[in-house]
C-alpha cells in the first residue's frame, strides 16, 4: 500500500557466544588443564597444561580475550617475587653461597644426621616466616642438597623433603610467609598486631607437629652418620652480594608487609638490583644466570591464574559463598572446621593457587567471621603438605629437586603426607578457634 511504512523484521536478540555453552564445558577445561599441570603426562613441564587449558578456554569462547588477559594481569604481583626470588636463588648457587652455608651447616652438626635434620628444618622454617614459602622451595633447596652433599649423607632425601613441609607448615606465621595470605585477605588484611596473637597458636602447633611426624617417619634413614670433617670455602665477593641481596629482599619484604604494600615489586627490585652488582664483580655473564632460572614458573602461574577467571565467570564462586553463609548461619565453628578441612583437601585436586583466589573470593562474598576466613588460610595453606601438587612452593621444590638430578615420586609423597598433614592440620585448626 502508498504511504504505509515497511514491513518490520523481526530479529532476535543477540546472545553472548558463552551463553551457548554449559559451565561444565569451563569446568573440565579447567580440571583436566588442573590434572595434567598434577601427572605431567608425556613428562612435559607443568606450565604446558596450564597454558594450554588457558587457550583451550579462549579459542572456545568460554572467556574472551580482554578477560584472558585480565585474568593474567591478577598475577602481576606474583610473576614479579617469583623472578626476583628466582633470580637471587641463581646467583647465590653460581657464587658459591649456597656451597659455603652447606659447609658451616654440616660442621654445626658433628657428624650427627637427626641434629643436622633439626638445623635444616630450623632454617627452613625462618626462611619461608621471612621470605615466603616459594623462597624456600626456590632459595633453600638447593643450598639443602649442596648441605646433604657435603655432609656425605646417603641419602638426601629427609633433608630436601623438609624443605617442601616447612614451606607450607611455616606459611602462615607472617602474612608475608606465603603469597595466598594476601590472596585471602585482599585489602581487608590485618596488621602485624592483629596478625601474630590469631595465628601465634596454630602456626607453633603445625610447625611442632611437622616435625615430630617428618622425624618419625624418616627416622631409620636418619641414622647413619654423617661427616663433620668438611673444609669451608672461601666466600667470594659475588657470594657476600648475593647475601646482601637475600637480606634486603626479606628486609623489604617486611616492611611492605607491615605497610600493606604489594610484595613482588621490591622482591624483583632486589632481585634485579643484585644481579647487576653481582655481574659487575663476577665472571658469570648474565646469560649464564638467565639460563639457569625456570622461567617456565611464570606461565604456569598465568596460566592458573586464566583457569580461575574462567570459573569466576561460570558463578561457581557465588554459589560457593551461598552454601557457606548458609554453614555460618548454622554454626560457625562446624563451619570453620569444614572449611578448613575441605580447603586443605581440594588444594591438592586444584593447587593452591587458583583455590586460594577462588576461596579469597568466595570469603569476600560471603562476609564470614574472622575464625572462618582463619581457617580458610590455614586449609589452604596447610592442606597442600599432602601431595606434590597441593601447593605452587611444592611445584617449584619438585623443579629444584630435577636441576638437582632427583626425583620424588607422587604416590612416595602422598603416603608421606597422609601422615604428616592431617595431625599438623587438625591442631592448627583447633588453635584457630580456641582464639575465639
Amino acid at each position: 500500500m502508498a504511504g504505509s511504512p515497511p514491513a518490520c523484521r523481526w530479529k532476535a536478540p543477540r546472545r553472548d557466544r558463552r551463553a551457548r555453552h554449559s559451565p561444565w564445558a569451563g569446568w573440565c577445561i579447567a580440571a583436566a588443564a588442573t590434572a595434567g599441570v598434577i601427572l605431567r603426562p608425556f613428562a612435559w613441564p607443568e606450565w604446558v597444561w596450564a597454558v594450554t587449558g588457558a587457550a583451550l578456554l579462549t579459542v572456545l569462547g568460554l572467556l574472551s580475550p580482554a578477560e584472558a588477559l585480565e585474568g593474567i594481569g591478577r598475577g602481576t604481583d606474583v610473576y614479579l617475587f617469583l623472578t626476583g626470588m628466582m633470580l637471587l636463588a641463581k646467583l647465590a648457587r653460581l657464587e658459591g653461597l649456597f656451597d659455603w652455608l652447606a659447609a658451616h651447616a654440616a660442621r654445626h652438626a658433628r657428624g650427627s644426621a637427626t641434629r643436622l635434620f633439626a638445623l635444616v628444618y630450623a632454617v627452613g622454617t625462618l626462611v619461608t616466616v621471612f621470605l615466603s614459602n616459594d623462597a624456600t622451595a626456590v632459595v633453600l633447596t638447593p643450598a639443602v642438597a649442596a648441605v646433604a652433599r657435603a655432609a656425605r649423607a646417603r641419602d638426601p632425601l629427609p633433608y630436601l623433603l623438609v624443605c617442601a613441609f616447612t614451606a607450607n607448615a611455616a606459611s602462615f606465621v607472617l602474612p608475608i610467609s606465603d603469597p595466598a595470605n594476601l590472596v585471602i585477605y585482599g585489602r581487608a588484611m590485618p596488621s602485624l598486631l592483629e596478625w601474630l596473637p590469631r595465628y601465634a597458636l596454630p602456626s607453633a602447633l603445625a610447625i611442632g607437629a611437622t616435625f615430630l611426624v617428618l622425624r618419625w617417619t624418616q627416622w631409620a634413614k636418619l641414622r647413619e652418620p654423617v661427616s663433620s670433617d668438611i673444609a669451608v670455602p672461601m666466600l667470594s665477593a659475588g657470594g657476600r652480594l648475593a647475601a646482601l641481596g637475600i637480606a634486603g629482599a626479606a628486609a623489604a619484604l617486611l616492611a611492605a608487609s607491615a605497610s600493606g604494600a604489594p610484595l613482588g615489586l621490591p622482591t624483583f627490585l632486589a632481585g634485579l638490583a643484585t644481579t647487576g652488582l653481582v655481574l659487575l664483580r663476577s665472571r658469570c655473564g648474565l646469560r649464564e644466570v638467565a639460563g639457569g632460572v625456570s622461567w617456565g614458573v611464570l606461565p604456569l602461574v598465568a596460566g592458573l591464574f586464566v583457569l580461575v577467571e574462567a570459573l569466576e565467570k561460570t558463578g561457581v564462586t557465588h554459589l560457593l559463598a551461598g552454601l557457606l553463609q548458609e554453614a555460618v548461619r548454622h554454626s560457625a565453628g562446624l563451619a570453620a572446621w569444614g572449611a578448613g578441612i575441605l580447603l586443605a583437601l581440594g588444594c591438592n585436586l586444584a593447587n593452591n593457587l587458583p583455590a586460594g583466589l577462588v576461596a579469597g573470593r568466595v570469603v569476600k562474598l560471603a562476609q564470614v567471621p574472622e575464625t572462618v576466613r582463619a581457617a580458610v588460610l590455614i586449609g589452604v595453606d596447610l592442606g597442600p603438605n599432602l601431595s606434590v601438587t597441593g601447593s605452587l612452593a611444592t611445584i617449584l621444590w619438585l623443579v629444584a629437586l630435577r636441576r638437582e638430578g632427583l626425583a620424588v615420586g607422587a604416590w612416595s609423597f602422598l603416603r608421606l603426607g597422609a601422615a604428616v598433614m592431617p595431625p599438623a592440620l587438625l591442631l592448627a585448626l583447633a588453635g584457630v578457634l580456641a582464639f575465639d
